[in-house]
């Protein structure tokens, strides 16, 4: 299995305006949209790691598609995350690939 890493690149200096607008308006353009989305993708990870449970007590290895779809979610919430905490300039893409 690989390693889970988050990486970004945090900005030398952002500018006062994209801060105001993420300040009082990023939980409508960004929290929204994507707090939908990853709700009930979140659900779907849920019950994907309980079967993926039962997978790994019988035979032993996670599988990689369950795999791949538990950690896209986790690294689009933090993509999310990160933008919301002012951490990156990025707009979190809709997505959970790398």
């Amino acid at each position: 299995m690989r390693d889970l890493q988050f990486v970004f690149n945090r900005p030398e200096k952002s500018s006062r305006g994209l801060l105001l607008l993420r300040l009082f308006f990023a939980w409508i353009y960004v929290g929204i949209p994507h707090g939908v989305v990853l709700m009930f993708r979140s659900i779907a990870t849920g019950f994907i790691v309980f079967v993926a449970w039962w997978a790994v007590l019988f035979t032993g290895s996670w599988p990689e598609g369950m795999y791949s779809f538990v950690s896209g979610t986790y690294r689009w919430y933090m993509r999310v995350m990160a933008y919301m905490s002012f951490l990156t300039d990025e707009y979190p893409p809709f997505t959970g690939k790398e």
